[in-house]
């Protein structure tokens, strides 16, 4: 099942989210569901409190890098009570977007090299160094259950420009080609 992705502006998204267990309900439902979700999207991440629960789980689907980056394809995997332990190696700027922002991209920068502690889909527990362009799209998802969006990681001049898109974004002013649930107009 398609799942509406909740805009900027939604309170779940500032949220830190919190860890769950293997009896969470409907878990494997959930996970097929934000796949689908991701897919519809056209999406290569997408964290819980994008679907509006503020609970400590992410997908990501890496494949769309396997040109740049062969060892990606077919990287699909579930993160659950992820918590990264480390950020090494050199910071580089990339272009991101994110589900809950559509039509905004701004330049992030980021470590290149993260060591992360997770479970995944059935609760075995993992503890991997990762690099790359999948560290980058891990550090996104991660700041989400974090309760921090990429437009939180950039400068104050270039969250004073994108105010007014951020705040039609809210409303419900954007045009997108999947489900959105828009956060309630403050008076």
């Amino acid at each position: 099942m398609i799942l509406p992705i909740v805009a900027f502006g939604t309170p779940v998204l500032k949220q830190k989210a919190q860890d769950i267990s293997a009896d969470y309900p409907n878990l494997n439902d959930l996970i097929s569901n934000m796949f689908q979700t991701m897919y519809n999207a056209n999406g290569v991440g997408l964290a819980a409190p994008q679907v509006g629960l503020s609970i400590r789980l992410f997908i990501v689907d890496a494949t769309p890098f396997a040109d740049d980056e062969p060892h990606l394809k077919g990287f699909k995997k579930t993160f659950i009570n992820a918590q990264i332990i480390e950020e090494t190696g050199e910071t580089w700027s990339f272009n991101e977007g994110c589900l809950s922002i559509p039509g905004i991209r701004e330049d992030v920068t980021r470590h290149r090299e993260i060591l992360i502690r997770y479970q995944d889909e059935n609760f075995n527990s993992f503890e991997e160094k990762i690099s790359g362009i999948l560290a980058r799209v891990i550090q996104h998802e991660y700041d989400h259950i974090e309760g921090v969006l990429f437009t939180d990681r950039l400068s104050s001049l270039r969250k004073t420009l994108l105010k007014s898109k951020l705040s039609n974004i809210s409303r419900g002013q954007v045009k997108i080609d999947y489900r959105m649930k828009f956060p309630m107009l403050r008076k």
